[in-house]
């Protein structure tokens, strides 16, 4: 009851002491609020912490979730690298062999007219051994 009278401002002095009974009841009343406030008081601090435990999950899944869409940019780079790097070799593959196949055909008429004995007349043209074919690159001006 002192307590009670010193936080409203009153001289503790001047306070009577109480009957039991009425002390009994200041105790449960203030048992009761002391109860009241130390649950509540748990209830924030389990609430603070449920919170907390949520946003540092939450921060974790977001950290993997980044890392493993940083490895699949990594991964998806270098599988752009490597199909660049073979569209390159590709091209000229590619041309190679077309030429390769249109060289074909005209090989076969030369062997053709040289078997048949000189290939057509105007003057000897096609003496001697035919020239090398052009290698890839070199131009025939």
């Amino acid at each position: 009851m002192r307590t009670k009278m010193r936080i409203m401002g009153f001289n503790a002095e001047a306070v009577k002491p109480l009957n039991e009974e009425a002390a009994a009841e200041l105790g449960a009343e203030l048992l009761g609020e002391a109860t009241i406030f130390a649950t509540a008081g748990g209830c924030l601090v389990l609430e603070y912490w449920r919170q907390q435990t949520q946003r540092r999950r939450q921060d974790s899944e977001r950290l993997a979730a980044w890392e493993t869409l940083r490895v699949e940019v990594g991964r998806l780079g270098l599988a752009l690298e490597t199909l660049q790097a073979q569209a390159r070799e590709a091209a000229p593959r590619a041309a190679l062999d077309e030429l390769r196949a249109a060289l074909g055909p005209l090989q076969a008429e030369l062997r053709d007219l040289r078997s048949r004995g000189g290939g057509g007349g105007g003057g000897g043209a096609c003496r001697g051994p035919p020239p090398p074919p052009p290698q890839p690159g070199e131009r025939d001006d």
